[in-house]
């Protein structure tokens, strides 16, 4: 596959006296991260004035899926352009939560076999470099395997802890933006924030604490909504959970600032999303997706709908927006068509090209979007799959079989399931859904023999259950 990729991309190298002409792309992925986080965004209780602005720079999409409502298997579908399901990385790794079910097997590494958007922008005579949580295999699958130049992803590509976890990471990006400078680059830069551990900076702190005490009080009912046997917080007012995301905001907003240092912003494609749903009814709950129903670790639209903001001066109108669907698989054909390199489905066969929405200039082909997540989520969600086409969502739980319908056009919280009222409809897409994953070869899940009545983590000792967070 490699001897192919090298030959194949000889016939679109670009010439290096035309290298300037070429944009240079950065790739910012935040953790957990929930669709309604930013200002511009809907939130009214976080400030992240920098990707607001972003935003009103570039186009806003409000409809952006991630592949997966956990990490690992987004960054493998970013990567490639494939879907999780497709690489047969399906869980974060090493995730290895049992219930009624076996969860499905999976690869705890990115294959050497998969083609990477950093390997084609290389070949392309891109020089690339990543810096933060690469997630996808320890020693001998990290990222310089995969096609970076560059890379410092932390001890075993999990990216860095503490409370300073973002600044090693913007440290990095910096020193690589001023190294190379005078050539065109990917620089793909997954921040680790804003995951747990729930850790704000002194300096941010006292703000969001006061901002947090000056809203009015609610009640447990209030701020809680039940999710089977979870709760599914419906209010943003975590002081923490704020705080950390205006590091994230300052941080992204410093790279930015690079960019103009080194007048480099006008020819530069920004790119910025997370790799799933924020977190809402586990680990504190510190973030809420709504009116979106649940987040992390499920497959209803708060688990699997993202920020997607895309900023290229002179392309894309400022302060646009876009309603169409779009997923973490669309990135890589983006990218190519982007910096003049053709299309090459073979490799990112599950993703579609943004540039004509980018450009104002077409439209999408209409497609339906799938989920495969044969799994129990540490946040509650249960082994399923799942399939939008047009505003018809299906979701297939498979313990039981049962099958949930919703009309996202008029319900996109969620909240009435129409499948006994649309058989016919059910019975397309349950179909459909069937179909793909057997063109993908997805894993599924098997019958627990040893069920003990809970999911648990074969080995570990029982935690303590977590209360939920009181913070406001």
């Amino acid at each position: 596959m490699r001897a192919i990729l090298l030959l194949s991309l000889s016939v679109f190298m670009i010439a290096a006296s035309d290298a300037a002409e070429r944009p240079n792309v950065i790739l910012i992925l935040a953790d957990d991260m929930g669709a309604h986080d930013l200002g511009c965004t809907g939130s009214t209780f976080y400030e992240t004035p920098r990707l607001d602005r972003l935003a009103s720079e570039g186009m806003q999409f409000t409809q952006a899926y991630a592949a997966c409502p956990v990490c690992s298997p987004t960054r493998a579908a970013l990567m490639t352009g494939r879907y999780p399901a497709r690489v047969k990385i399906t869980d974060y790794i090493p995730g290895a939560r049992v219930g009624r079910l076996l969860p499905a097997d999976y690869l705890h590494q990115l294959p050497h076999e998969e083609v990477t958007i950093a390997e084609a922008m290389k070949e392309a005579g891109y020089r690339t470099g990543m810096y933060g949580k690469w997630h996808l295999g320890g020693e001998g699958y990290l990222p310089d395997s995969q096609g970076f130049d560059e890379s410092d992803s932390g001890q075993n590509g999990r990216g860095f802890a503490g409370v300073d976890r973002a600044d090693p990471v913007t440290e990095n990006a910096l020193a690589f933006l001023e190294r190379n400078k005078d050539q065109p680059f990917l620089l793909y830069l997954p921040h680790n924030l804003v995951h747990t551990p729930l850790l704000g900076r002194d300096s941010l702190l006292p703000k969001y604490e006061a901002k947090a005490a000056a809203l009015p009080p609610k009640t447990d009912a209030e701020r809680f909504r039940p999710e089977r046997d979870r709760q599914d917080r419906r209010v943003q007012d975590h002081a923490v959970y704020a705080a950390m995301m205006a590091d994230i905001d300052a941080q992204v907003g410093r790279v930015l600032d690079k960019l103009d240092e080194l007048k480099l912003a006008d020819n530069t494609l920004v790119i910025f999303t997370s790799d799933n749903g924020g977190l809402s009814t586990s680990e504190g709950s510190p973030t809420s997706n709504a009116p979106l129903r649940t987040g992390k670790g499920w497959l209803y639209e708060g688990g699997i709908r993202v920020p997607l903001i895309i900023s290229w001066p002179g392309v894309v109108k400022p302060g646009s927006a876009s309603s169409v669907p779009v997923i973490s698989t669309d990135y890589f054909p983006t990218i190519l068509a982007a910096i003049g390199a053709p299309s090459h489905p073979e490799w990112h066969m599950d993703g579609a090209s943004l540039l004509p929405l980018l450009k104002q200039s077409g439209e999408l082909t209409a497609r339906p979007l799938y989920w495969h997540y044969p799994h129990y989520g540490n946040q509650g969600g249960r082994p399923a799959g799942a399939v939008r086409d047009g505003n018809w969502k299906l979701i297939e739980f498979f313990e039981d079989g049962d099958l949930e319908l919703y009309n996202l056009a008029d319900d996109p919280i969620e909240a009435v399931d129409l499948a006994d009222k649309e058989p016919q409809r059910v019975q397309q897409l349950h179909a459909q859904l069937k179909a793909w994953r057997k063109q993908v070869d997805a894993k599924m899940p098997t019958v627990n023999p040893n069920y003990t009545g809970k999911t648990e983590v074969p080995g570990r000792p029982e935690r303590p259950k977590r209360r939920q967070s009181k913070q406001k």
